[in-house]
């Protein structure tokens, strides 16, 4: 085979075989398939999609391409949550341990944000001395001591989705449904868990802007789990606003915390308490109340245990940024709008992401919100505020929320929290 033959093929709009599949991506991690050639047959994909077989095929050959984790030694199943990104997503931090104190296991891998949306990681490193990068054998002891574990995916872990990731990053293909399924489903079969939630989000702040291409998406990582063995499940969720009050690294982590204390504003807790159930039913656990963990200081133990296995001090102080200013409401009645891109923009603008993988980002740094779509305010009341570590980051931040919140006389309506659930056929 060659690669130009394979480009081709999909270029035409031809299935491409199982052979076929295998040899491109044995080759391209290898260095056989050049980036170009690889860049090439992305666009073909982008253009030309692929049917349930080559998403399989594709994502199997992925997996194949590094080791695939293995949880046989523990007592108890395994369960797992992905979100596909937004802002104020900071769900994985109280989700994780919350499922762990209902008797569940749950070994996740986590990534660092990317533009307008926040990083799992980066937001659990404002946490002094906690550390994401952990061996096999490490998480394994984690797991075992805290019930939970929210680290890196090691180099081992399919390296071929790594390598493509970073190429579909720079070549305008990421928005393709195959490549993106078969890249997230990849690490996540890899990572061995035995069931899998998945939090496919929608709207402007999300990378599935329609309920249309995000059903498609859902229905497209459900049917890749469903047939490599892993009971999987996916909720649509809304992101036309942000997540929460807190947008940030260190913010999130206070609101996550608040969450677990019993507290927290309605929307994370809702979804917190949401998607437990959903892990909890995969993962054949019954009998067992997510509210009631989070009642009892149960699921705020496992928090500690696991930030403290992992280097981290659960009694830190978490960083703050140095300068503040504040956005106030251009007159009284409703919050009808907030957009959530507006809001994840100026956090980025802010110091909050990362523009590379490699740029560093702010812990304190972000934006809180002061009111909600929905919520009446008064002229002048504030809306938000915004926290950078140098004052010069505010207007640039600024210019991102121009036109991204409205008030109006009345309630204008937006999309429920949870707008669609996605099963196996």
């Amino acid at each position: 085979m060659d690669a130009i033959e394979v480009i081709r093929a999909k270029r035409d709009g031809v299935e491409l075989t199982t052979a076929q599949i295998d040899w491109v991506i044995d080759a391209y991690t290898g260095g056989g398939v050049a980036d170009e050639q690889m860049s090439a047959l992305a666009m073909a994909i982008l253009l030309n999609g692929m049917d349930r077989r080559e998403i399989a095929a594709w994502t199997q050959a992925m997996i194949r391409s590094g080791e695939r984790m293995d949880w046989s030694a523990l007592d108890r199943p395994t369960a797992d949550k992905h979100s596909t990104g937004g802002v104020g997503d900071k769900i994985t931090l109280p989700l994780a341990p919350l499922v762990a104190a209902c008797g569940a296991y749950v070994p996740q891998l986590s990534g660092r944000g990317l533009g307008h949306t926040g990083g799992t990681l980066d937001k659990l490193e404002s946490i002094p001395g906690w550390r994401a990068s952990l061996s096999n054998d490490e998480m394994l002891h984690v797991l075992r001591e805290a019930g939970a574990v929210v680290c890196a995916a090691g180099s081992g872990l399919a390296p071929a989705d790594k390598k493509l990731y970073a190429l579909r990053d720079v070549t305008g293909t990421v928005e393709s449904i195959p490549l993106i399924a078969s890249s997230i489903m990849s690490k996540k079969i890899a990572e061995g868990t035995g069931s899998l939630v998945l939090d496919v989000k929608v709207g402007s702040g999300a990378f599935m802007k329609t309920t249309e291409t995000a059903r498609e998406l859902a229905e497209t990582m459900v049917a890749l789990g469903t047939d490599a063995g892993v009971r999987t499940v996916a909720l649509l969720t809304a992101m036309d606003r942000p997540l929460g009050l807190a947008v940030g690294n260190a913010l999130e982590v206070e609101e996550a915390v608040e969450v677990l204390a019993g507290g927290g504003p309605a929307d994370v807790v809702e979804l917190t308490l949401r998607l437990a159930r959903e892990m909890l039913a995969a993962a054949g656990v019954s009998g067992k109340d997510p509210a009631k963990a989070l009642a009892d200081g149960s699921a705020m133990d496992a928090w500690r245990r696991m930030v403290a296995a992992q280097g981290g001090d659960p009694d830190a102080r978490l960083p703050r940024a140095a300068e503040t200013t504040t956005v106030e409401a251009p007159a009284s009645g409703v919050l009808t709008r907030l957009d959530a891109y507006a809001v994840g923009l100026a956090a980025w603008r802010l110091g909050a992401g990362r523009a590379r993988k490699e740029d560093p980002v702010s812990a304190g740094a972000g934006v809180t919100l002061h009111a909600k779509p929905g919520d009446t305010v008064r002229e002048g009341q504030p809306l938000l505020t915004l926290h950078a570590d140098e004052a010069d980051r505010f207007e640039r931040a600024l210019e991102a929320l121009d036109g991204g919140y409205a008030v109006a006389p009345a309630d204008t309506g937006r999309l429920p929290l949870v707008i669609d659930r996605v099963t196996a056929p």
